[in-house]
């Protein structure tokens, strides 16, 4: 259905979106950014440890993990925009509470609410799904994910000359300023999304996974300063396990889970998260070594003596390239899809830490490899969420994206205790003061390089079709509406596991979605018209009917009626056989089930998984034995037997 002209012009225009959605990144990039410049100085300013003054990173950093699923999964049941509101919102009281708490313990209050902007990425590149024309779709995620670059080169120096001019202090009432802006922009520009999944939000699912990242993050980011084999970091490693394992096979059950781990663990969104993990364990180490490089004196032998400011100034070129690059990055995906851009931009990364281990005696050199690194990271950035909305349910978008999100921030922090460990155990001593040597830089070069080729291993196991990204035509962004149901025995029981998939009649895809556990599924159809939907669970011959949408009959239920089974009767001179024993056992030995004809010597299974199995049939009198061999796929299956004469009481053998 085409869009209305004046729908059109009632509504914010595409650039507008795609600039307030973008200028999230950026606000999260400096979020992660500004207090690093002041980290040496806040022990003196605030009468802490320099170990102390670690947790003002620390905080945002478990926070902005914490937080990201919980928003993301929040977006698709409550609201994007809605939900974004709600990031700025804490982040600004953060931001506030920062600036005016005088304390310590008010700044890490103040910095842990700043980590809830980390979820305005994943929510604000669903929101582009849902609103933006397929053309311009490609190139908006992959500039949004551009600021998150130019976020952090501009947050370096900004924060130095604020500290210098204007106090502590100054750089958190920016942020408030920042975040304000950005949040009225918000409610005055992006619309509130249709796109929604109603039903029960997992709050134990939401405990216990923000419980085990917690202690993972913390141990990783916490490790090199505790010792790695220090009992604290053991027990949160410990700690962090148990509760995976808990989480785990609680989120598989759970009818409505906080992350849809079978929707997760599908091979393209699997290898994609994979790939993210290993991008963003490489892309950190570029943001860490760089400005280090630049600060540390030229007595080292590598390094170029600038104070913070001037060495954060030589990371706005890598910046402005993310930028510059995120049209090009949208069009690699458009021409030749998400998998082949996650792979050129890893590649391009291997290029630039390579290079970066042969030339690194300028200041030139330096700012030329650490750009080069940067350009892979913006094209490989923006294939991810591409390829991630390509292949999981329109209603779950924003929660994948989440998900993949904090893939990320793992791979990140990951990153940051790598570096540290090796900077800290390769050194070399100038005058009386320790310092990493340049053989530790190339180490970490390497270490980066060898990630990044990993991601491209990863990247080759994502299937060709997941390349291709799925948005809606400009006329589905504007009339998008969630059709719900449940898929139900004849009986009227909830049928699990099952998914429904929505077709054109032209036989393009919609949507699809997986089934819960009480039966219920959602799908986003763009507007009135008619949809082929198909149904399929588990052991049931599949259903397909054409719906005719007329836009307000929101519910469309599934009876599946013809169960798959395993059949047949047995017999003996002719007659029926009733009460024979009749068994199914897996090729491989193990019992599956046992059942008893009836009066008319008729037996039924339901039909098992796929696979090689042995029938047995005992006669409940003569005790003449029959078995046989065959092999079940996904059709019903008919298998007589014929009791031999009593004298033979042997076993008929049946190729498979």
């Amino acid at each position: 259905m085409p869009r209305s002209n004046a729908n059109t012009k009632r509504g914010p225009s595409p650039s507008a979106i795609t600039a307030v959605l973008a200028l999230s990144g950026t606000v999260v990039a400096l979020m992660q950014t500004l207090v690093v410049p002041l980290l040496p100085d806040f022990p003196r300013i605030l009468g802490v440890t320099a170990d102390d003054a670690s947790w003002l990173v620390t905080a945002t950093l478990l926070a902005s993990a914490v937080a990201t699923p919980i928003v993301s999964r929040s977006a698709d049941m409550y609201g994007k925009r809605k939900m974004m509101v709600v990031c700025l919102a804490i982040m600004v009281t953060g931001s506030v509470i920062a600036a005016v708490g005088g304390s310590f313990l008010w700044l890490v209050i103040g910095r842990t609410l700043q980590g809830f902007a980390s979820a305005l990425i994943p929510v604000g590149i669903s929101i582009m799904r849902d609103e933006l024309p397929k053309e311009k779709m490609g190139s908006a995620v992959a500039l949004m994910s551009a600021t998150l670059g130019i976020g952090s080169a501009l947050g370096l120096p900004m924060a130095g000359v604020l500290y210098e001019s204007l106090g502590w202090a100054s750089i958190f009432w920016v942020s408030a300023a920042a975040g304000t802006l950005l949040l009225l922009a918000v409610v005055l520009v992006v619309p509130e999304s249709k796109v929604r999944t109603p039903g029960r939000f997992d709050f134990a699912g939401a405990l216990v996974l923000s419980a085990a990242l917690a202690a993972l993050l913390l141990s990783i980011s916490k490790g090199g300063t505790w010792g790695w084999g220090s009992e604290p970091v053991l027990l949160l490693f410990l700690t962090a396990a148990i509760l995976l394992a808990v989480w785990v096979p609680y989120e598989l059950k759970v009818s409505q889970p906080m992350v849809d781990l079978r929707t997760s663990g599908r091979r393209p969104v699997l290898m994609t998260n994979v790939a993210s993990l290993l991008i963003g364990f490489a892309m950190f180490a570029n943001m860490l070594l760089t400005t280090q490089q630049l600060q540390l004196p030229t007595a080292t032998g590598y390094g170029f003596g600038l104070n913070v400011i001037t060495a954060g100034l030589c990371m706005v070129p890598s910046g402005l390239a993310m930028v510059i690059f995120a049209p090009v990055s949208g069009r690699i995906i458009r021409v030749f899809g998400g998998k082949s851009a996650l792979i050129a931009g890893a590649s391009v990364m291997i290029v630039g830490y390579v290079s970066r281990v042969f030339f690194y005696d300028s200041i030139a050199w330096v700012i030329i490899g650490s750009t080069v690194v940067s350009v892979g990271t913006a094209i490989a950035y923006a294939a991810m969420p591409t390829l991630i909305m390509g292949v999981v349910p329109i209603t779950e978008t924003a929660s994948a994206n989440g998900l993949n999100s904090l893939v990320r921030s793992i791979g990140t922090s990951t990153s940051s205790a790598a570096v540290a460990a090796v900077l800290t155990s390769v050194s070399m001593t100038v005058g009386a003061v320790h310092l990493p040597s340049f053989e530790a830089f190339k180490d970490v070069f390497w270490l980066a390089a060898l990630a990044a080729a990993a991601s491209v291993l990863a990247a080759v196991f994502i299937p060709r079709a997941a390349a291709a990204h799925r948005p809606p035509t400009p006329a589905v962004a504007a009339t998008e509406l969630v059709v719900q149901g449940r898929v139900l025995a004849p009986d009227h029981r909830p049928l699990t596991p099952a998914v429904v998939t929505v077709l054109q009649t032209d036989g393009e895809p919609v949507d699809w979605s997986r089934v819960d556990a009480e039966g219920n599924y959602s799908v986003a159809l763009p507007g009135a018209g008619r949809y082929l939907m198909v149904a399929n669970a588990g052991g049931w011959a599949p259903m397909a009917e054409v719906f005719d949408f007329d836009g307000l009959t929101l519910q469309q239920n599934f009876l599946l009626r013809d169960r798959l089974e395993l059949s047949g009767s047995v017999s003996a001179g002719g007659e029926p056989v009733a009460s024979a024993m009749v068994t199914l056992i897996q090729a491989s030995g193990e019992h599956v089930a046992t059942t008893r004809t009836d009066d008319d010597g008729g037996y039924a299974f339901p039909l098992p998984v796929a696979g090689r199995y042995v029938v047995t049939m005992l006669h409940p009198v003569t005790h003449g034995a029959v078995a046989k061999k065959l092999a079940i796929d996904n059709r019903s299956i008919t298998l007589d037997f014929a009791a031999p004469p009593v004298e033979e009481k042997s076993t008929e053998p049946v190729g498979a």
